[in-house]
């Protein structure tokens, strides 16, 4: 993932979780927002409560490389902020994978019914 797909500042990642939509499931909680800059931009985070900062930094490169590796599914003008949940710790990369996919394909699939 490229810096320039990153959001990084704090009140981005506030204002996108408040006024985004929200889609869930056990493992992640992904927020999303139409931007005007012409590209995509992910936020990931992992709670402090949720393990120490080896590990988050762990499923933090988990995430990303899913990403990277699907770069195809996901819409060209969105923000986008996965919240990555305790549950991840104990789980396997495809599982992970297939979880992430999940919410990001239920994503595209609500804009294309929005659209027709």
């Amino acid at each position: 993932m490229k810096k320039i797909n990153v959001v990084k500042s704090n009140e981005e990642f506030n204002n996108i979780i408040k006024t985004g939509n929200c889609v869930k499931n056990y493992y992640f909680v992904l927020y999303y927002k139409e931007n005007s800059l012409g590209k995509y931009r992910f936020g990931i985070s992992v709670g402090k409560k949720v393990c120490n900062a080896v590990k988050r930094n762990y499923l933090k490169r988990i995430v990303k490389n899913i990403l990277d590796n699907h770069k195809n599914l996901y819409s060209k003008s969105k923000d986008y902020i996965i919240i990555i949940r305790k549950s991840c710790l104990l789980e396997k990369y495809s599982i992970l994978e297939e979880n992430l996919i999940y919410l990001i394909e239920k994503i595209e699939k609500e804009k294309k019914n929005e659209e027709k």
